[in-house]
């Protein structure tokens, strides 16, 4: 037998034993790479559930998507582990504008750049010599079709299957328990390997040697423009797209130079999108059931028995197939029962919008952009700071489904992680179950809402508006009108315009109380000045009780967030002003509310030091009131004196307040100026 390392088959399948290289298929490596980066547990919606930190790293990385994610991570482990998601794709299912593609895009992305390291490259090999053995014209050199691993050949180099593990174990030394985890993997090299491998063979007398000189290894290109490691197939128009675009077809070309007739090189297999990512890559279907019915067909059998067959010819694929699909063509395509099977050999998953509020602000600064913004006449275009919260509100809103139990703001609350009065995340999680059960997909929790496309037209609507371009600012209020718009225009179902209407309102009450909150931050001349008062009021309630209490009422308290002794004194006046305000008339509603604040305080002190109570929204503008109130004589006067101008002493405040929005809370003089203008005016308030 040959003498070791003489060939390049036998160092890189050395190199494979001694781990420098791997050889490991599709599932197996997209499992590797999300596997080996840091998991974190998370409690989203009132149940836990993984966070892989893969998906969270990059400039524009994937914001959400839990649920989705761990459906695909569980999917590609279990396929890695060869159980039945070997034979199935991965289908998401949603909205358009919810992400499905550029989920499956970052994946592609963040799969090339893993297999770019050294250790986790692919190879293929690549017959030479073959105008010496004449019957190939003037090809020299032939590539495998579907980039085989080096270790397929290595598994198939005799034609009887025991001198194939004789020869693994003796040549290059791997042990039978290696061999059999080698095994679980083994495919028939394809049609053409096999027959130019076989041709080879008669050529050299069976002289192993003398047959691996004609064998060169090579690393597969990871150029993303060849469409090779990942490809996309984006369903194309009716007429012109076939069975060819997936599969290849026979290359005239290559006809002019063999003249075997039964030669299946003759086939030019990576003129399909499939070949070329056979070699343990990712093929991403975009739209899947849009494609047409022989397609659709083809692909049933892909998925199934992962081969590319042509006139009775198989070449065996090693490749990850993920797709998209729309809602309504999905909807559409199993109104059409004959085409079940497909579906069967599917792995579905709907995909919902965003619906934590707070996770949508890096998802609206996405839509915004990061580039700085300039206006017609390129002068720098400044972005109100409360544009982000106002249209993640606003967004947010109409992705949730109308309940009985919750109203739409907590459910917002809620699904964002925060406190809603008495309302717990349980009954979040029972309205969520109760919802999908619905046998009508987009009846379901989050599947139905102005998407991040929309967003986008919003944002570009109220860009091109003549307000923003004079104003030099894109301010927040603005974001409302440029929705509705969206809403008139894009949105086909009536009720559904009806109901996202409703939402806007809901929105621009969330922006009013969030308005007050800013311009008493303003008043105070400090950005943090409310959430010092609330938490002086949680302190106080805390405090009120204490043993330690002298006569003076001064309550000395250790900080949590700082560690520091602090001394506060105990203002019931000011406490009752603040319980008067929510509406808590006698002694027993008092304590209760009391209750319920320093149990929120006890639960969430312990695990966040810096919480602070600022997404209790009533307990917020409770307080603002009352300090809006007692601060300036008589009831609404910092509306009275902002509105009216006329002497000297409102003038001041005016000033002092732009001023210190214009230093402090990062507005300019257009937002400044509007946003006054706005809270003197009685809309949207309750």
């Amino acid at each position: 037998m040959v003498k070791k390392s003489t060939s390049v088959l036998h160092q890189h399948l050395s190199e494979v034993k001694e781990g420098k290289r791997c050889f490991e298929n599709a599932f197996q490596g997209v499992a590797r790479m999300i596997l080996e980066s840091d998991i974190e547990k998370v409690v989203v919606n009132g149940k836990t559930t993984y966070d892989f930190s893969i998906f969270r790293q990059g400039k524009k990385h994937i914001i959400g998507m839990y649920d989705e994610i761990n459906s695909f991570v569980s999917y590609v482990k279990d396929a890695a582990e060869n159980g039945s998601s070997k034979e199935m794709a991965f289908v998401l299912v949603g909205e358009p504008g919810n992400g499905k593609t550029f989920l499956v895009e970052f994946v592609c992305n963040r799969y090339r750049e893993f297999l770019s390291h050294a250790p986790n490259r692919k190879y293929s090999f690549k017959f030479t010599g073959l105008d010496k053995i004449g019957g190939y014209g003037k090809i020299s050199t032939i590539e495998s079709q579907t980039y085989e691993d080096p270790m397929i050949l290595g598994m198939n180099i005799f034609e009887e299957p025991d001198k194939n593990r004789e020869f693994l174990s003796q040549e290059i030394g791997f042990s039978d328990n290696e061999l059999e985890n080698l095994w679980v993997d083994y495919r028939p090299l394809g049609a053409c390997s096999a027959f130019i491998w076989n041709d080879i063979r008669n050529f050299c007398n069976g002289d192993l040697s003398q047959m691996l000189e004609f064998i060169q290894i090579f690393p597969v290109p990871m150029t993303e423009s060849l469409g090779t490691v990942t490809g996309k197939y984006p369903a194309k128009d009716k007429i012109t797209s076939s069975a060819v675009d997936l599969l290849g077809e026979e290359s005239i070309q290559r006809l002019l130079h063999i003249t075997e007739t039964n030669n299946p090189y003759r086939f030019d297999l990576r003129r399909g999108a499939l070949a070329r990512v056979a070699g343990g890559g990712v093929h991403f279907s975009d739209e899947i059931f849009k494609n047409k019915k022989d397609l659709v067909q083809v692909y049933l059998g892909v998925i199934q028995n992962r081969n590319i067959e042509i006139d009775g010819y198989k070449w065996p694929i090693d490749t990850l197939i993920i797709a998209t699909s729309n809602n309504s063509e999905f909807n559409r395509f199993l109104a059409e029962k004959e085409e079940a099977p497909i579906v069967d050999r599917c792995r579905i998953c709907y995909v919902s919008h965003n619906t934590n509020y707070k996770m949508q602000k890096d998802l609206t600064n996405y839509a915004i952009g990061n580039e700085t913004r300039t206006t017609l006449n390129h002068e720098y275009l400044h972005q109100d700071p409360n544009l982000n919260y106002a249209a993640s509100v606003a967004t947010v809103l109409t992705r949730l489904a109308r309940s009985e139990k919750l109203t739409p703001i907590e459910t917002m609350k809620l699904a964002a992680g925060e406190v809603a009065g008495e309302k717990s995340i349980k009954t979040l999680a029972e309205v969520i179950d109760t919802l999908n059960q619905d046998p009508d997909i987009t009846k379901r929790f989050g599947q139905k809402g102005l998407g991040q496309r929309n967003l986008g037209r919003a944002m570009q609507l109220l860009l091109e508006t003549s307000e923003t371009n004079e104003g030099k600012c894109m301010f927040a209020y603005d974001i409302f009108r440029a929705l509705e718009r969206i809403i008139l225009d894009y949105v086909t179902d009536a009720n559904d315009r009806a109901k996202y209407m409703e939402d806007m309102k809901s929105a621009k009450g969330l922006y009013r109380e969030r308005i007050m909150t800013e311009m008493f931050n303003a008043y105070m001349d400090e950005p943090l000045a409310i959430r010092k008062d609330v938490m002086n009021y949680v302190n106080m309630i805390i405090g009120i009780d204490a043993e330690n209490l002298g006569p003076d009422k001064m309550w000395k308290y250790k900080d949590p967030q700082t560690g520091e002794l602090r001394a506060l004194k105990i203002d019931e006046r000011y406490i009752k002003s603040v319980e008067e305000r929510l509406g808590l008339k006698t002694a027993e509603q008092r304590e209760t509310f009391r209750t319920s604040i320093r149990k929120i305080y006890g639960q969430k002190i312990s695990v966040d030091p810096d919480y602070d109570f600022m997404d209790n929204l009533e307990l917020v503008k409770a307080v603002t009131d009352v300090r809006l109130k007692s601060d300036i004589a008589g009831a609404g006067s910092l509306i009275g004196a902002l509105a009216n101008r006329t002497n000297e002493e409102n003038q001041k405040l005016y000033d002092r307040m732009v001023d210190t929005m214009l230093n402090k809370l990062g507005y300019c003089h257009t937002c400044a100026q509007k946003t006054i203008e706005y809270f003197c005016t009685q809309e949207d308030e309750n």
